[in-house]
């Protein structure tokens, strides 16, 4: 038997430990992995920092394969779905303390989230302005 990978726990036990320490949790994420869904204006080099505080962020999901939430980008709110194998690295703004993650060699794809963003009729992910 195969055990699951690390890595989600490892994500969801630094972010406690950041928010228990007053520190800020930022998310470095691999923009190049299929699956990322984050406003691509903010993306460079094809990495994307996010800010994972409670008061940024709403509806905040990290489960074993996807951490998914809603943000407000120039002040439209997004819903971003993030991989959990394009994680790069999961540490506190004030300080850089956290997790690194290596890149993992030949990355399964992950299997689509329960909630799935919306879809257009073209297939892409298209978004929708929250009031």
């Amino acid at each position: 038997m195969s055990m699951s990978s690390q890595k989600p726990y490892l994500i969801r036990a630094i972010y406690q430990w950041l928010l228990d320490n007053q520190s800020t949790p930022y998310l470095l994420v691999n923009t190049n992995h299929e699956g990322v869904v984050v406003p691509e204006q903010y993306i460079r080099d094809a990495r994307i920092v996010l800010n994972l505080a409670p008061d940024a962020i709403s509806g905040l999901n990290m489960d074993n394969e996807w951490v998914s939430f809603s943000a407000r980008f120039s002040g439209k709110a997004m819903d971003l779905f993030i991989p959990v194998i394009a994680i790069q690295a999961i540490y506190g703004k004030e300080n850089n303390e956290g997790m690194f993650f290596p890149e993992e060699e030949n990355p399964t794809p992950p299997t689509p989230p329960s909630v799935e963003p919306t879809k257009t009729t073209n297939g892409k992910p298209s978004l929708k302005l929250v009031k």
